[in-house]
């Protein structure tokens, strides 16, 4: 393999996992304003697998083969004109310019937008810092610019066992909320280890009655990470001038709580989704509370990148602890 290409998991056509496929491609270069990282590991989402299915092409036009992964970290290899703040063997993580119709992170070489890489402290490894970007700058939208979670407060997260359960049930706890979280029963203790003052088992039913016996006013926010219907009678549990976030699936036709009873309850609906304009804020500021203590790593799994299509099936089953990890060079770590 020569300095010019790299190898990737590339998709040349939409579907299953099945599609996805180790390739040698070109290697991305640096544009003005641009960085492109040397992976160590790159992040696991559920949007990994609905933009390899193509569920993304409402929001640019995709150019196969397509590398898709929103998640990075790793060394930087080049900076583009215009960097500053940024050298060549920096240790970063990144939120990808995949968003942007660009090549993912489940690669060698990632290219992003410099506001969009973060320098690391030499303490935060890694493995840590790749499980940040698209699960916990979702989190930070939702507890605090959609939330504006604060102390005192309480907050209900949904699905409190994955990725961004997982850092909304931190972020609370940081902002100084108390926090209930729902999830499977083999989950109670490590959503109680992250934080969570009530760890709810979504299986035996009665979640409302639950909440309504810790909030008994009702809780101020809730994160819904999961959808799907599975929490239809949030409304119920929040109290007038409270926020339900909806985080976004994408999912067509998805059900969702009756906005007319919000209405007349008081609640407002907040469907959540990371913003581009604030994606820099957010992560510097997750780096900053990763390297201070303020939150953890949640449970992480790393997998070979070869292994992308059986991790992608894994998540979009939707019962991953805490976040899955693709090595693609763990010399760097």
């Amino acid at each position: 393999m020569s300095d010019s290409t790299m190898e990737a998991m590339v998709l040349n056509r939409f579907g299953g996992p099945e599609v996805l496929e180790l390739a040698t491609i070109e290697r991305p270069r640096a544009e003005p304003g641009q960085v492109v990282v040397r992976v160590a590991y790159a992040g696991v989402n559920p949007a990994d697998w609905k933009a390899r299915e193509g569920w993304l092409s409402r929001y640019f036009n995709y150019v196969f083969p397509f590398v898709v992964g929103f998640d990075a970290a790793g060394i930087v290899a080049e900076v583009g004109a215009g960097v500053t703040g940024l050298a060549v063997g920096d240790r970063v993580v990144t939120a990808s310019n995949q968003g942007k119709g660009e090549r993912g992170s489940y690669a060698q070489y990632v290219r992003s937008d410099r506001e969009r890489v973060v320098k690391l402290p030499d303490h935060v490894a890694l493995k840590d810092a790749a499980a940040l970007p698209t699960a916990a700058i979702t989190a930070w939208e939702a507890v605090f610019d959609v939330g504006g979670a604060k102390a005192g407060q309480h907050v209900l997260v949904n699905g409190g066992a994955g990725g961004t359960g997982g850092f909304a049930v931190q972020l609370a706890r940081m902002a100084g909320a108390k926090v209930a979280a729902t999830c499977g029963p083999a989950n109670l203790d490590y959503v109680r280890g992250l934080g969570a003052d009530l760890a709810i088992d979504y299986r035996r039913g009665g979640v409302r009655e639950a909440v309504a016996a810790w909030a008994p006013d009702g809780v101020d926010l809730v994160v819904d990470t999961v959808g799907q219907g599975s929490l239809l009678d949030s409304i119920e549990m929040v109290r007038p001038g409270g926020i339900v976030a909806p985080i976004g699936t994408l999912i067509a036709d998805e059900p969702m709580p009756d906005p007319a009873r919000a209405t007349e309850r008081g609640v407002r609906i907040v469907p959540t989704i990371a913003s581009f304009e604030r994606q820099e804020r957010q992560l510097a500021a997750l780096v900053e509370a990763l390297a201070a203590g303020r939150i953890r790593p949640p449970q992480i799994e790393v997998v070979p990148l070869a292994e992308a299509s059986e991790a992608q099936r894994r998540v979009a089953d939707g019962h991953v602890r805490g976040k899955l990890l693709l090595a693609v060079d763990e010399t760097l770590a």
